[in-house]
């Protein structure tokens, strides 16, 4: 089994820098803003070929009252799952009553404690180790997280494995099967979808806006098929990011969607779509991922107002007819089992292997029944197409006067390639490319032959009359 390490301490102490560099990755946001980490964040690494699970946890403050209480929750969860626990310390600070409290938690913890002072550039080794023994835990491991000094050996010494170059590197393992970023303006319900997905408490649900401030990746496994679920922070109004952090949870939600291979939209039934909505639609067709749009909260509506919304979808999204809409809700579930059927379809969808002949067949078709536009009096001639890359399918198109192909007839293109190869929850980009001209230059080819031949002509000659003198 492969050992699972949970991170724990008060804020700022420097948990996720720790678990930053031990992933190898920038999946947890790093800021000096106390309680920035407020979910269970897992990630996987490697050292000397030993694989391990790391597990960052909110910031623990003594106060248990309001969301606080569900970040203790998340930590203490962290905890009982783990199999060793990283209590980190701020060598800077001293041993401090935040600290006292956590120690006295973990000692009724039946879980081996190692004790991790962070931040030691600059500290006296020997006044940090005698600050902090007192703790009970033995004496502290000193690392600085930021600069990765001390980290390889923390892990070494902690796995009891045995020594290793103290230059190798901790390598990251990317996260398995497809993986699913949901997103959605703030409280849509995110967190809950991802639970209920899920089927478990894993990523804090809390009446107030905002609650998710990073991306957070849970890899699980469903009926044998491996799955990767991003719960992502909410994105506001550029008008309303005021925070700095906030700004990096929008960072975070915009790296989640790249990273996805299937997007799910999250909407407010009860608030219909705003323009917000159709902001993060463009993030994720920019991205070109997969995409399914969940109406979340649909339990509770009149069927008037359904009708009314189904209206307002189908106005307002009519340019992404390849989206497969479901009408759900997460907190009591209805609907949410459909989903997945959509996912897989999506996924296979957008890494589609596509035969080169195939296109060509589909491209000659739609060309033969609605040949390209006239430009400056000359036909756009579009010659063969072939498969350019997946997630999204790109398809590279040939001919000539490629740039001057108007929109309208993209989009033509576009749909009769969706519906011919049975593509469903993706989009399909198009690239067109100018052949170049077999032609080009003959003019001048030609003429440097005739010179050509024409210098052999005057020496043949002169060689014939230089032959008849000496006669």
């Amino acid at each position: 089994m492969i050992p699972v390490i949970a991170l724990v301490g008060r804020p700022n102490v420097g948990k996720s820098t720790l678990f930053n560099r031990l992933t190898r990755s920038r999946h947890a946001l790093v800021a000096s803003f106390p309680g920035l980490t407020r979910d269970r964040q897992y990630g996987k690494g490697a050292v000397g070929g030993n694989e391990f699970i790391v597990v960052d946890t909110g910031g623990l403050s003594g106060d248990e009252t309001g969301i606080n209480r569900a970040m203790l929750e998340q930590s203490m969860a962290a905890v009982e799952e783990s199999d060793l626990v990283f209590f980190m310390v701020d060598a800077g600070d001293g041993r401090t009553g935040g600290d006292e409290q956590i120690a006295q938690i973990l000692r009724q913890e039946n879980k081996q404690i190692v004790l991790v002072a962070n931040k030691i550039d600059g500290a006296n080794p020997d006044f940090v180790r005698s600050e902090f023994s007192a703790f009970g835990f033995g004496e502290p491991h000193l690392v600085a997280a930021i600069h990765g000094e001390g980290v390889n050996d923390l892990i070494t010494r902690a796995l009891a494995h045995p020594a290793i170059d103290s230059d190798e590197e901790v390598q990251a393992i990317a996260p398995a099967g497809i993986k699913i970023a949901v997103i959605g303006r703030p409280n849509v319900g995110k967190s809950t979808l991802v639970n209920r997905l899920l089927g478990e408490e894993r990523v804090v649900v809390y009446s107030e806006a905002g609650t998710t401030r990073d991306s957070i990746y849970v890899p699980f496994e469903r009926n044998g098929e491996q799955f990767t679920l991003i719960d992502t922070a909410g994105i506001r109004r550029r008008g309303k990011v005021t925070q700095v952090i906030e700004k990096f949870s929008i960072i975070k939600t915009l790296e989640a969607i790249s990273d996805a291979n299937v997007v799910i939209l999250m909407l407010d039934a009860r608030q219909g779509i705003v323009d917000q909505d159709l902001h993060l639609l463009s993030y994720a067709l920019d991205a070109g991922r997969a995409l399914l749009i969940a109406v979340n909260k649909w339990d509770g509506i009149d069927h008037d107002r359904k009708d009314s919304i189904k209206r307002e979808l189908d106005r307002r999204l009519t340019f992404i007819e390849f989206a497969t809409l479901h009408f759900i809700s997460a907190l009591h579930g209805s609907g949410v089992g459909k989903l997945y059927p959509s996912i897989r379809t999506a996924y296979a969808s957008a890494t589609k292997k596509i035969k080169t002949s195939q296109l060509n067949k589909i491209l000659n078709q739609a060309v033969s029944e609605h040949p390209p536009p006239l430009v400056h009096g000359r036909r756009i001639k579009l010659r063969y197409a072939n498969a350019g890359g997946t997630n999204p399918p790109v398809i590279v198109i040939h001919g000539n006067q490629t740039a001057a192909v108007p929109e309208p007839y993209k989009r033509y293109l576009q749909h009769r390639f969706i519906d011919e190869l049975h593509l469903e929850g993706t989009p399909v980009r198009l690239e067109f490319r100018a052949g170049t001209n077999p032609y080009a230059g003959r003019k001048n080819l030609l003429s440097q032959r005739q010179v050509q031949h024409r210098r052999r002509l005057v020496t043949h000659v002169k060689n014939a009359d230089k032959k008849r003198k000496r006669r």
